[in-house]
């Protein structure tokens, strides 16, 4: 394992998202899954050492479908973090939900398929190590201090959030049809992505604490009228607002607290996981 840097927080970074931290130190960690999708950028807020990762790379060359989410959080926890905030761009499933709302979900829903989503698997890695079979619960998927966080940063800036909602996450890169955008929000599910799954499980399962951030960039396609949102257009949206959410993001990282006394940290109390976890 390659040493890093230590840091307290991790922030994933999405789309429009690459810029974030200034006077960085990058570092390449090597994982058991893998490359993460790039080096850890390394600074600090608020006198905290803070590793932003761009989800997509830097370049945004790495489809949701094709990230390795696996690599991502085992690369941030190698690093010393132990919380994460995840900023992500959203469309909104409800017309309440417009362009420019920030939603703090308390729960998701996974419509993704193929993807790597536990370290659990009973797989013997390239290490040698065989992981034993794991089961962690999910009932509330999200540290509720890290959301707490976000909500009260958001609220600091006179930018009153959504707190709570459903967040459905699906497979892309493709968007929805109408279809399946009326049906997501005749379930009653609040805002729609694709990188919000598996990422939370994972960090549950390395037993960091995980928030969302998410940003509506657009109505999705079953509440809008016309064409339907295309990828510059959320682009757009997300960079009018890119600002506003980094200054929620350095009020929610000095906001968290310095010592973790939620179940999150505890997820993994007399748990044989069968791996060395960094």
């Amino acid at each position: 394992m390659t040493h890093v840097i230590e840091a307290e927080v991790g922030i994933i970074g999405g789309s429009g998202f690459y810029s974030f931290l200034d006077d960085i130190t990058e570092v390449t960690v090597e994982t058991p899954y893998g490359p993460p999708s790039d080096a850890l950028m390394i600074g600090e807020i608020a006198g905290r050492k803070v590793a932003f990762l761009p989800r997509h790379g830097r370049s945004h060359s790495v489809p949701p479908h094709r990230i390795n989410y696996r690599a991502n959080l085992w690369a941030l926890r190698a690093a010393g973090v132990r919380q994460v905030l995840a900023p992500c761009a959203v469309g909104g499933l409800r017309p309440e939900l417009g362009p420019g709302t920030l939603v703090v979900p308390d729960q998701f829903v996974d419509r993704t398929y193929g993807r790597e989503q536990t370290y659990y698997d009973g797989v013997r890695r390239p290490d040698g190590q065989v992981p034993g079979v794991v089961h962690i619960s999910m009932a509330d998927p999200y540290c509720p201090v890290a959301r707490e966080a976000a909500l009260v940063a958001a609220r600091a800036e006179d930018w009153e959030p959504r707190d709570g909602g459903t967040l459905v996450v699906v497979q892309g890169p493709r968007f929805s049809t109408r279809a399946e955008s009326l049906w997501h929000a005749a379930q009653g599910w609040s805002v729609v992505g694709m990188t919000g799954y598996p990422e939370g499980p994972l960090a549950r399962e390395l037993g960091l604490c995980y928030a969302p951030l998410a940003l509506v960039t657009d109505h999705d396609a079953g509440v809008e009228v016309g064409g339907g949102v295309t990828h510059e257009e959320v682009l757009t949206a997300f960079a009018e607002n890119v600002g506003r959410l980094r200054q929620v993001l350095f009020g929610a990282v000095k906001g968290l607290p310095t010592e973790r006394d939620c179940l999150c940290s505890r997820t993994l109390d007399g748990v044989e996981t069968g791996i060395d976890l960094p």
